[in-house]
């Protein structure tokens, strides 16, 4: 099921998995474990693909954990059906999710969707929205609030059957450490990639955080840290900062290299009114720190995305 398929056989096809059905792959042909009855991708946005092989048990973990904290209802398809995002609408819909909001409960989002649905009558309708894939800014979940919608961020990923940290809170019976890595525990954990060592229940992610009167705060991919100066610098610190200014409608923060300063920090902007880089340098400075400060800003008429709707850095970052 590598190539799209017509919704229904999807569906079919993913229940009978469940319940010991053949395997469901959206990620590669071939051969895959007897305890596995779903191969996804991972996002890709740092690098090829990964092919995670998730078991009955966590997926169905993750739909009963998420169904006790937010409830049962009708989900709104907005997502691919190629990456677990998209998939988990499908399972925790009871497999009729709908194409259209008329009649739902909940629907799946990443940030970008939700700036360009903002004023869409449709959301504030909903019991709830999960909005993850990525970090949103405080900026637009202040605004979406403001107009009625009921926001949920979610962290996760692939490797956990999909978000299973709501608002900062892990769902029941998931863990969350915090070492150099943000690790995370459970039995929503998948069995591991293909053709490598399982997980055993413990996924050992690739972003740094840290707990807040025992919420998760993340950080930002420790990969995607900028050196600059002798200074770390995390994007999404800058990219919160950044996207509070009036004029900036989306931004995406990367590090190139730089003769000087080892890397630099550059800014990728859709901006509503024009915006200098001192003003934009200004801005940063004053609510992070001068170092963290854009010393480049490259305005454009869109952020580049993944297939799921993440921001396809590794383009931004070779531009």
């Amino acid at each position: 099921m590598v190539d799209p398929v017509p919704g229904p056989v999807l569906f079919d096809a993913l229940r009978a998995a469940l319940h010991g059905g053949p395997p469901v792959s959206v990620s590669r042909e071939g051969a895959v474990p007897d305890d596995v009855c779903l191969v996804v991708p991972t996002s890709g946005s740092t690098g090829e693909p990964k092919h995670v092989e998730l078991t009955p048990s966590c997926l169905l973990a993750s739909g009963a954990a998420t169904t006790s904290v937010i409830g049962e209802g009708r989900w709104w398809l907005q997502l691919p059906v190629t990456h677990i995002a998209g998939l988990q609408v499908v399972i925790r819909s009871g497999f009729a999710p709908s194409p259209d909001a008329d009649g739902c409960d909940f629907t799946s989002l990443v940030p970008t969707q939700l700036v360009r649905m903002l004023d869409d009558p449709r959301l504030p309708r909903l019991k709830a929205v999960l909005l993850g894939g990525a970090a949103a800014a405080p900026s637009l979940l202040a605004a979406a609030r403001d107009r009625g919608i009921n926001v949920v961020t979610t962290y996760g990923m692939s490797e956990t059957s999909g978000g299973c940290v709501y608002d900062g809170t892990p769902l029941p019976g998931v863990s969350v450490d915090v070492t150099d890595r943000i690790v995370l525990a459970g039995p929503v954990v998948a069995r591991g990639y293909s053709g490598a060592a399982p997980f055993d229940g413990r996924f050992v992610t690739s972003d740094v955080g840290r707990l807040v009167d025992g919420r998760l705060e993340v950080l930002g991919r420790a990969d995607d840290l900028i050196n600059t100066g002798g200074e770390k610098v995390a994007p999404l610190a800058v990219e919160q900062a950044l996207s509070s200014h009036p004029s900036v409608v989306e931004v995406a923060v990367v590090g190139q290299p730089d003769p000087e300063w080892g890397s630099r920090v550059v800014a990728f902007v859709v901006l509503a009114s024009p915006l200098s880089l001192e003003e934009a340098r200004d801005h940063v400075g004053a609510l992070v720190s001068r170092i963290a400060a854009p010393r480049e800003l490259r305005v454009v008429d869109a952020l580049p995305l993944l297939p799921g709707g993440k921001v396809d850095r590794l383009r931004l970052g070779s531009s």
